[in-house]
């Protein structure tokens, strides 16, 4: 009788306990919607969780808490809250959270999931200062782009104006730049070891939807299906960690100090000056973000803006109409150029914000406990911005859903760079690889539309609402057919 009532008691403690940590949120933190016990407020997402968590504003307010899984995370959900955390106070809101589904891929190294600190800042500076010459004095960044896109636009031509799948030719043409900076070479279309790098790429990002599952609820990872997609993605990660270490390896038995090739050997020089943060490990994730992050990133904006072209003609014939004008049926863009070319860059600026690519960004975590706007959010608290909202603010932008590369051109028709557009986002943390992208997408855009009328399969309108699910939008597969132009 005794053990029973023993029993009783500890089951009773035990639910009071769960009931109490449920409801429980430390003083003055953010308002928001709580879920059930264990999964919160998943099952409420539906496909795009930011679209969702936007309409919650009305209701919880600009800055609020979200419990997805067993914790609550702190979503930022307009301009003015993302600019007071991320950007005011973000020496204290740049963390990354310790995500087992992180860690469990890159062990605590690389840049973009390394916590904010002594080493990230090290890595971070390198990563700057070595891109922004990009070429390490051996090409330019932008000869090294001009030099892609002709391969790019060779591969198309190919076609010869019959519908075709083109997001593997823009994937090829990314990836290369990077091949570039840091291989500091290119590789043919077909090469074996490149389609292969690719494709284990590739299958990283097909995977978003259980991945974020696996984000919001960890404990998932331990049964299946979400054991068995982890074990699929450290097979994925330790090839292309192998493949990256064979490069690495070669570089090193090359290596001249007064010869620096490449990122690899940038980065090789430094390790053999500082060797605390600077290791081969961390140099193998490094470049793993690197294409990872520089390819998906840059290949899907360059597919939404050929859906963009396709659905809008009469913005294709603005975008080409300009790009005559500038540089002539042959002539070669150059960023020297770039403040008569102010429709090309209202065209990307609005593609950018009509398609947000990573729509609630990459989660950042407190690093102390600091206080915005009234709220208290205490230290390692999971905090993320939903950039999706701010793009489609009505408050921002007159008919957000619409594609109005316009409203981003003044009174004179010059280009307005609007900080309302965060593709890249905010603070500290805001994209190594900015100033690269930029360039790529100026450049690839421009030249496909000089050289190719783009025009949809007869009688298949490519989807452009729906994209992908996950961490990024992404187009959905379509075909397109590439007219050349005749000069």
């Amino acid at each position: 009788m005794e053990g029973c009532n023993f029993t009783t008691l500890s089951v009773f403690i035990v639910i009071a306990v769960g009931i109490y940590r449920w409801f429980y949120r430390p003083s003055k933190f953010p308002p928001g919607p709580r879920g059930f016990p264990f999964v919160g407020v998943v099952p409420f997402l539906g496909s795009y969780p930011e679209r969702t968590i936007a309409n919650w504003k009305s209701t919880y307010g600009s800055i609020m808490s979200v419990r997805f899984g067993p914790q609550d995370w702190v979503v930022l959900n307009d301009y003015e809250a993302i600019q007071q955390a991320l950007v005011l106070k973000g020496d204290s809101f740049s963390g990354r959270p310790p995500m087992p589904s992180f860690l469990d891929l890159a062990s605590g190294n690389g840049l973009s999931f390394l916590d904010y600190g002594k080493k990230w800042k090290l890595q971070r500076k390198f990563g700057l200062m070595t891109l922004r010459g990009f070429g390490m004095g051996k090409k330019g960044m932008e000869a090294r782009v001009l030099e892609e896109a002709a391969y790019m636009n060779k591969e198309i031509r190919k076609q010869s104006g019959k519908p075709f799948f083109i997001n593997r030719t823009v994937s090829n043409t990314v990836s290369n730049v990077i091949c570039g900076v840091v291989f500091g070479r290119r590789f043919d279309y077909g090469d074996p070891w490149f389609t292969g790098l690719l494709r284990d790429m590739d299958k990283r990002f097909q995977t978003t939807g259980m991945f974020m599952l696996l984000v919001f609820m960890p404990w998932l990872r331990h049964f299946p299906p979400g054991s068995r997609m982890v074990n699929d993605l450290k097979s994925d990660v330790g090839r292309l960690i192998d493949d990256f270490e064979k490069e690495v390896k070669q570089h090193n038995s090359t290596f001249q100090k007064n010869d620096i090739r490449d990122f690899i050997d940038a980065y090789l020089d430094e390790m053999h000056q500082e060797k605390e943060t600077f290791t081969m490990e961390q140099l193998l994730h490094y470049i793993r973000d690197l294409f990872e992050a520089g390819t998906e990133t840059t290949t899907s904006t360059l597919r939404w803006a050929l859906l963009c072209l396709i659905h809008y003609p009469e913005t294709q014939n603005k975008l080409y109409r300009e790009i005559v004008t500038v540089l002539g049926e042959d002539g070669k863009p150059s960023m020297s150029i770039k403040d008569e070319m102010s429709y090309t860059f209202a065209f990307i600026q609005e593609v950018q914000r009509y398609r947000t690519l990573v729509p609630l960004s990459l989660p950042h975590c407190t690093s102390q406990d600091v206080e915005v706007a009234g709220f208290c959010i205490p230290k390692r608290t999971v905090v993320v911005p939903n950039i999706w909202a701010v793009h489609n603010d009505p408050n921002l932008w007159d008919e957000p859903e619409k594609f109005k590369p316009e409203r981003h051109l003044d009174a004179g028709g010059q280009f307005v760079k609007s900080n309302f557009v965060m593709a890249f986002s905010a603070g500290p943390r805001h994209c190594v690889g900015e100033q690269l992208a930029k360039t790529e997408l100026f450049f690839f855009i421009t030249s496909m539309v000089q050289c190719f009328e783009f025009l949809p399969e007869e009688g298949n309108l490519p989807e452009i609402e729906k994209g992908t699910v996950g961490s990024v939008f992404a187009p959905l597969e379509y075909k397109i057919v590439a007219k050349e132009r005749q000069f």
